[in-house]
């Protein structure tokens, strides 16, 4: 595997597009830490130490800012208002008819979506970047933490909206550059890149934890830390077992007859992803709970506001019983219910029809159609539960076992499911390359997804 990865750096075009891609994302992650003007550093500085250990939804977006959160940064949006206006998107296509006509007219219709897309990206911006200088403005009610902002409320909500919406806009252009002319899914490269940025710090706490750093004494023991390295490589092992797992239904082909001559036949598969829905359940139901969770901070004395800040209490902690069923209890629906809106089993049913090909034993049409949505429900109701197993070990790490949040978020979750699926996909893509100019892979035995 070494020796492959040396000879990414032998072919010309191969370098100059792995090192283009390293410059882009190096481009992508100083944007994440230049605080945005009229901000003071000593007041972020007590931001950080106040969220350090906090599991809430501020810990949850700052791991997927790659820290620009809690550092005020221009980059603070970065990517995901584009990716959420690609999922608005997406759902919006299956439900007006206009939109799923436009995904059925090829090239031509995806460039009208992408505009959308765009468009819509640029609303979002606008709008998280007046909650997020409103909530700067209001710091000492929020975090209790004045003197945040040194401007004038309205020249700094102007110079915020202006600073991160143009930001984004710019990030979102280096992951299509980073797509066109690099190595992998630049969107998707970035989000994973903002991820790992973390991945230092958690390894600090670590060693603060359970090792004699600066003079501190150590709290864990060593035998915890085996455990954890030993659990750490079982579940990534799992995720990429999950983000791999195939349910194949065989389709075969007919045979046709041309002026005495046969064309066509075989036997081919047609995989069905175990975990089709991927990360969209639990990037659904965090900031849902979360924001649930805000209840908690409300004030009154009436009987209402105290019951739904009590509701609140109970869902902004990580570590009760409440939060970790109604987390389970989210992820299960969306799953289900991102399966319901993108899988269209009659769509592959007539495609399947137009092709001459069947599935033996399963009449063509409707029949096909109510087959394929049946074994899609069996396979997506073990994808959930296994998407949940992963799910939920954060947070009874930091229940059981009192693990810091910044460590426990790479035993599972979203972050550990993304940095799989990408790394995998980037691999792929390069070991393509590799083959293609008869290089040997990286694996002599076994295969990386989409390899033969």
């Amino acid at each position: 595997m070494l020796k492959t990865f040396a000879n990414l750096f032998k072919i010309p075009d191969l370098r100059a597009r792995i090192f283009f891609t390293i410059a882009l994302v190096a481009v992508a992650r100083l944007l994440a830490m230049i605080p945005t003007p009229g901000v003071d550093w000593s007041a972020i500085v007590q931001l950080q130490e106040s969220l350090k250990a906090d599991g809430g939804l501020l810990n949850w977006f700052d791991t997927f800012t790659g820290g620009a959160l809690t550092q005020c940064s221009i980059g603070t949006l970065s990517i995901w208002p584009y990716i959420s206006a690609q999922i608005i998107i997406q759902l919006m296509t299956a439900v007006i008819p206009t939109l799923g006509r436009l995904q059925r007219e090829g090239d031509a219709g995806r460039k009208t979506l992408n505009l959308y897309t765009r468009w819509l990206t640029i609303g979002i911006c606008v709008f998280q970047a007046c909650a997020l200088a409103a909530t700067m403005l209001n710091s000492q009610e929020v975090f209790g933490i004045g003197g945040l902002v040194t401007m004038s409320p309205l020249f700094f909500y102007i110079n915020t909206v202006i600073a991160m919406t143009g930001t984004s806009m710019f990030v979102m252009w280096l992951g299509d550059q980073i797509t066109d002319r690099g190595i992998g899914n630049g969107v998707s490269l970035l989000i994973m890149i903002n991820i790992t940025s973390r991945l230092p710090a958690a390894v600090s706490d670590a060693a603060r934890r359970y090792f004699s750093v600066g003079g501190a004494e150590a709290q864990g023991q060593i035998w915890e830390l085996a455990l954890l390295l030993v659990f750490f490589f079982a579940v990534l092992l799992g995720t990429v077992a999950l983000t791999q797992a195939l349910r194949k239904i065989p389709i075969h082909s007919t045979r046709a007859i041309s002026r005495g001559s046969a064309y066509g036949g075989g036997v081919t598969y047609l995989p069905l992803r175990v975990n089709y829905a991927g990360v969209m359940p639990i990037i659904f139901a965090g900031p849902i709970l979360q924001l649930v969770g805000f209840l908690s901070r409300l004030n009154g004395s009436n009987a209402v506001t105290l019951f739904l800040k009590r509701v609140g209490e109970q869902v902004a902690n990580v570590t009760t019983p409440t939060h970790i069923i109604l987390y389970a209890v989210l992820i299960l629906f969306f799953t289900f219910f991102w399966v319901a809106t993108q899988f269209n089993a009659m769509n592959i049913s007539d495609g399947l029809k137009r092709d001459g090909s069947y599935i033996p034993g399963i009449r063509p049409g409707l029949a096909t159609a109510e087959y394929l949505d049946g074994v899609m429900t069996r396979v997506t109701f073990i994808g959930a539960l296994s998407l949940l197993a992963i799910a939920i070990i954060p947070l009874l790490l930091v229940s059981f076992r009192d693990i810091p949040w910044s460590i426990s978020t790479f035993f599972g979750g979203t972050s550990l499911l993304i940095i799989v699926g990408v790394a995998l996909d980037t691999l792929r893509r390069l070991e393509s390359q590799l083959v293609m100019r008869n290089f040997d892979g990286f694996l002599k035995h076994g295969r990386i997804t989409g390899r033969r």
